[in-house]
């Protein structure tokens, strides 16, 4: 396996590992009585960033890219949105899910983070994340033709996020 996909890999795994920490948090929210917003919306995201990765590694693997000076950068974003991504679960704790989930009597976190950047986990980490795994894997077909799309459905998403933050009584 070359280096390329190795480190693809690795961040890969993080992923699935978030993604078992959101279902658990979602199993236990939803019996508390948490409301999801933009539930289809949700779903086309999670098959587009799923589309994105497969569509990251397949051009790696089938140009059997090399670990370069963009690779290195991609790798630098990659790391840096990692650390984002899993401090924002630490911050959030037991409601950050990858949906959107309002709790009843829900508080709003108040930390440097949320408090300086409006949808840290949007700008932070998923759009760097996407780019970084782009340049990693020369992965420039994905960026032409499934980084568009994953970015309308973004913004359905931050807007959609947006409108469920208004319910939060403050």
């Amino acid at each position: 396996m070359s280096t390329v996909l190795y480190l693809f890999s690795i961040f890969l795994f993080a992923r699935v590992v978030s993604l078992f920490i959101s279902i658990l948090n979602e199993r236990r929210i939803k019996k508390l009585g948490a409301k999801q917003y933009g539930k289809f919306n949700s779903f086309l995201l999670s098959l587009c960033h799923i589309a994105f990765y497969l569509s990251c590694f397949y051009e790696a693997y089938t140009s059997q890219a090399q670990f370069d000076r963009n690779s290195q950068i991609g790798l630098g974003l990659l790391l840096f949105s990692y650390l984002i991504l899993f401090y924002i679960i630490y911050e959030l704790r037991a409601v950050w899910t990858v949906k959107i989930y309002i709790l009843p009597n829900h508080k709003m976190v108040r930390s440097f983070l949320f408090r300086t950047v409006r949808h840290p986990n949007y700008f932070l980490n998923i759009i760097p994340e996407l780019i970084g795994a782009v340049l990693l894997c020369s992965a420039w077909n994905t960026m032409k033709y499934v980084l568009p799309v994953y970015l309308i459905i973004l913004f359905i998403r931050i807007t959609q996020e947006e409108k469920a933050m208004k319910t939060i009584v403050l």
